[in-house]
C-alpha cells in the first residue's frame, strides 16, 4: 500500500480550494498566460538564463512541456514515469510549447476531472493525489513559470486578481524545510520580501527573488 506523503496536512488544505474557486478555470488562465509569453520569444532567447537555477529558457521550456504531458496523462490514470521525461523542442519551440499546453488544458477540461485521482510519478511513487491537489500543483507551477518566462524575456506578466488570490493559499501550502534543498526540488527555500505586491510575495514564498534580473 502506498504511503501518504509527509505533507498530508498541506494536501488537505488544497482539497478545500475545490469548493471555493474554479480550479480548472484558474489553471487555464495561468497556462494561457504562459502561452502568450512563450509566443513572444525568438530562437536567440533559448540560451538566456532564467530565475530557475541552472536552467536556460531552453531547459525551462522542456521542463514545462514534460510537465504538461505528465499531468495530462495522470489525469487519465496513467502513472508511467516515462511520460514526465523531457523531449526535444523541435524546429518550432513555440509550436511545441503551445501544443503541450493545449493538450493539458483539454485533459483537465474533461468532465469530472477533479473527482479523479492522479498518479503523479514525479511527485510521489505509488501514491495517488486527489484531482484538486493535482490541479493545484499544476496551477501554482504555471503562475510561477509564467513569471519565470516573463522575467527571462524582460516582459511584464499580469494575472487577474482572482488568479493571484487563489495562488496565495496554494503557495502557502507548499512544504518548506529540507525538502526544498533536495536535488530536483520544485521550489527553493523561501526568500525575504519587502513588497506589498501579492504576486511578488508568492514568488518569494516559492524561492525566487521578486527583484531577479538577467
Amino acid at each position: 500500500m502506498a504511503t501518504e506523503p509527509n505533507f498530508s496536512a498541506e494536501l488537505r488544505t488544497l482539497d478545500t480550494l475545490q469548493g471555493t474557486v474554479d480550479l480548472i478555470a484558474l489553471n487555464a488562465q495561468a497556462v494561457r498566460t504562459s502561452i502568450d509569453l512563450v509566443e513572444q520569444m525568438i530562437s536567440a532567447d533559448l540560451s538566456k538564463p532564467t530565475p530557475c537555477a541552472d536552467w536556460t529558457l531552453h531547459g525551462l521550456l522542456t521542463h514545462m512541456i514534460a510537465q504538461h504531458y505528465g499531468f495530462a496523462a495522470a489525469s487519465r490514470g496513467d502513472g508511467d514515469p516515462a511520460l514526465w521525461k523531457p523531449r526535444p523542442l523541435g524546429a518550432d519551440p513555440v509550436a511545441s510549447y503551445r501544443a503541450a499546453a493545449e493538450h493539458v488544458l483539454a485533459a483537465f477540461a474533461e468532465p469530472g476531472v477533479l473527482d479523479r485521482t492522479f498518479p503523479l510519478a514525479e511527485f510521489s511513487a505509488g501514491y495517488e493525489f486527489s484531482g484538486a491537489q493535482a490541479v493545484s500543483f499544476h496551477f501554482i507551477d504555471y503562475v510561477v513559470h509564467s513569471w519565470d518566462v516573463a522575467k527571462t524575456l524582460g516582459l511584464p506578466v499580469h494575472f487577474d486578481a482572482d488568479v493571484v488570490e487563489a495562488a496565495l493559499p496554494v503557495a502557502q501550502a507548499v512544504p518548506g524545510g529540507d525538502i526544498r534543498l533536495a536535488p530536483g526540488a520544485a521550489f527553493g527555500p523561501e526568500v525575504a520580501w519587502s513588497t506589498e505586491d501579492r504576486l511578488d510575495q508568492i514568488i518569494a514564498m516559492l524561492g525566487r527573488s521578486p527583484e531577479w534580473t538577467r
